[in-house]
């Protein structure tokens, strides 16, 4: 990577307490004057918790049985879709907390077929990510990270799963005492 941004949220409180937007404000090579944090970009595996909490609130549990076997999806648009794991390798039966806590992509994209992308990008969308607003375009490939959010809304997201869903609001300045 030749840049980076960072944002640290108090989950009880919902103040920012540090927001990097890039690793070097001057260096135009990097894009550097651009805030990253607020910028959409794709959020990877990380996105795989809202979709197997949009499966425990449609009954299914953590210790729900997922195949993480080679399997093949149909698109919208008639073309395959073979989601593949990090490794190359499939590890058969495993429960839907086995499957998140290794980040295995097959068992992931299995879970949101199950609940649908709407589902999905709901409960994002009550956790705190904005965005994400043409589900339509939106397929499988969610879980693993194929829609674009703001760094800042995702992190508002995970402060509210630590909180056990309470959300609190974003607060980047707590008071201006003078001019």
């Amino acid at each position: 990577a030749k840049n980076a941004a960072l944002v640290a949220i108090d989950p009880k409180s919902g103040q920012i307490l540090s927001m990097v937007g890039s690793k070097d404000y001057f260096d135009a090579a990097i894009d550097g004057q651009v805030n990253v944090t607020i910028r959409e970009r794709q959020p990877g595996s990380s996105f795989k918790p809202y979709v197997y909490l949009t499966a425990f609130t449609k009954g299914y549990i953590p210790e729900t049985l997922m195949y993480d076997v080679e399997t093949e999806f149909e698109t919208a648009e008639g073309k395959s879709y073979k989601p593949q794991n990090y490794d190359g390798k499939f590890r058969g039966p495993l429960s839907m907390a086995e499957s998140l806590a290794q980040s295995l992509n097959i068992p992931a994209v299995k879970t949101l077929y199950l609940v649908g992308v709407r589902d999905a990008i709901d409960i994002a969308k009550k956790l705190g990510v904005q965005g994400l607003n043409e589900p339509d375009r939106l397929g499988l490939s969610l879980v693993l990270g194929g829609g674009e959010v703001r760094l800042l809304d995702h992190v508002h997201a995970y402060a509210t799963l630590a909180t056990g869903g309470v959300k609190h609001p974003m607060a980047a300045i707590l008071k201006i005492e003078d001019s």
